[in-house]
């Protein structure tokens, strides 16, 4: 999560933007996002220079040719306003654009409708912005993301259209689980920012770093093909690309497409993996949605529509992690219950972790639990993992302020020692429950189902005993107040 003076830094810009005359929000956070964008290529590049430098070598893949210095951040942020808006607007901005080079890659196809919107009267503000970005910290890589969350927090219409981040930390979580291979084919059918994406990318390159030096599983990765992304929102397309590139994702494939239409255009059973947070509390018309999706589940319902999907798109033996609310857990409709029940008996559940409300705050305070399972299209359920989440690590208010401890990292440990798990007792914070009885419960899925609470029992004591000791109080508070008074009257 990022510091209170961060968040200060950001909302400065965010003012300086709007008392400029700039107060379309989603125009603040591109333009806002283009320019940290460009002040990220001079960091990388500078980074790249330094290596070479250490190893005495050529810069590996270097931002900027010998030619084009003079558009690094680096050397045009103190020039003069009036200089500084034409070396971005006109140079600075449209190199951006061409970026990743093929046309036809996501980079260069969602940034093609990409504007520079501040007009040449507004050469002072752009130079405000610039001076006041250039004091934000950008070293640690997930401020990055947790920039553009704090960013897209300012929308009115963030927690209704689903255009907000899932904190990085509860991302950070979900991939460790599902531990993504360099032979996974990656997939967020509500992809948003990319977060899942590129917190996917960081897990492969740290713990498989032969993606860096073995060309077939380097093309793989730097070329894209292991990340796909979906969103029709053509904002949210163009930050998922920009950050995807940041992370040394050249062509990732981040399409526009509505994941739930009849034309959505998936091909059924491509993915390995599919880690999603997708909108959820939506409604569809019948004829909107896709007739492959209905097949799966007759629902409006935008989160069991979602659910149908991911199992669509996985290929067999795929895994998942998906966020849901708690309503898709315990729903008692007739869509809710078969869809529990194909996950269940028709593929391989293996875990639901309840997290507490405030995790979404403060865009949104709906309960939520992250499913796991794996398709298999032939059962495998056996006994499914049940973890009480009560802390993330953070406050569970608006500001989410960070804490001393939280249970994410008893979670992943307990998730990679299931042997462990077999004889806890269901008073604990992680216990597991057979197929059977999920199956008797009528694949109920909430936590609270199954979980058994301890109370601890409290003595009173008898009523003749309270009374007595009123009687004593009243006598000490009587007495007290004759003494009062004998001073007053002294």
């Amino acid at each position: 999560m990022l510091t209170g003076e961060i968040r200060n830094q950001v909302d400065r810009v965010w003012d300086a933007f709007w008392t400029g005359g700039i107060s379309n929000p989603l125009e603040v956070i591109e333009q806002f996002t283009y320019l940290l964008f460009i002040k990220r290529l001079d960091e990388l590049h500078t980074a790249r220079e330094a290596k070479a430098n250490r190893l005495r070598l050529p810069i590996e893949d270097p931002v900027f040719g010998p030619d084009q210095q003079h558009l690094r951040w680096s050397r045009f942020k103190n020039t003069p306003a009036p200089q500084l808006y034409e070396v971005i607007e006109r140079e600075v901005f449209p190199f951006m654009k061409r970026l990743g080079g093929d046309e036809a890659g996501a980079f260069a196809r969602h940034m093609k409708d990409a504007r520079f919107t501040l007009p040449p009267e507004k050469a002072g503000l752009l130079a405000r912005v610039v001076d006041m970005i250039d004091r934000i910290p950008m070293d640690d890589r997930d401020t990055k993301g947790d920039l553009y969350e704090y960013m897209l927090g300012k929308l009115s219409t963030a927690g209704q259209n689903g255009q907000f981040r899932t904190p990085r930390h509860i991302i950070k979580m979900m991939v460790a689980l599902t531990d993504p291979r360099p032979s996974d084919t990656l997939c967020d059918p509500a992809c948003g920012t990319a977060g899942f994406l590129v917190a996917a990318a960081e897990y492969i390159a740290d713990h498989y770093p032969a993606v860096r030096t073995d060309p077939a599983l380097r093309e793989r990765y730097y070329g894209g093909a292991m990340f796909h992304g979906f969103d029709f929102d053509s904002t949210m397309l163009r930050i998922a690309a920009m950050n995807m590139m940041l992370h040394g994702v050249e062509q990732p494939q981040i399409e526009s497409r509505d994941s739930l239409s009849e034309d959505h255009g998936a091909v059924a059973g491509q993915y390995s993996l599919i880690l999603a947070n997708p909108p959820f509390a939506g409604s569809l018309d019948y004829e909107a949605v896709a007739k492959d999706l209905l097949a799966v589940v007759r629902t409006k319902k935008t989160e069991l529509l979602f659910l149908a999907l991911f199992l669509r798109l996985l290929r067999p033996g795929g895994r998942a992690a998906v966020i849901v609310p708690d309503g898709v857990l315990f729903g008692s409709s007739k869509a809710h219950r078969e869809l529990r029940r194909t996950l269940v008996e028709d593929h391989k559940l293996e875990a639901i972790i309840s997290m507490p409300s405030g995790v979404f705050k403060p865009y949104s305070g709906v309960s939520t639990g992250v499913l796991l399972f794996t398709k298999t299209d032939s059962g495998g359920t056996d006994d499914v993992w049940f973890y009480d989440m009560k802390a993330d690590g953070f406050s569970l208010d608006d500001k989410r302020t960070p804490q001393a401890a939280g249970d994410i990292p008893d979670i992943v440990a307990r998730w990679r020692d299931p042997a462990a798990e077999r004889g806890r007792a269901r008073t604990e914070q992680s216990f597991l429950v057979p197929k059977a009885e999920i199956a008797a419960q009528g694949y109920d899925l909430s936590l609270n189902r199954y979980k058994e609470i301890v109370y601890d029992e409290v003595a009173y004591d008898p009523p003749l005993v309270i009374l007595d000791e009123l009687e004593r109080l009243e006598e000490e508070i009587r007495v007290g107040m004759v003494e009062l008074r004998g001073m007053l009257g002294n």
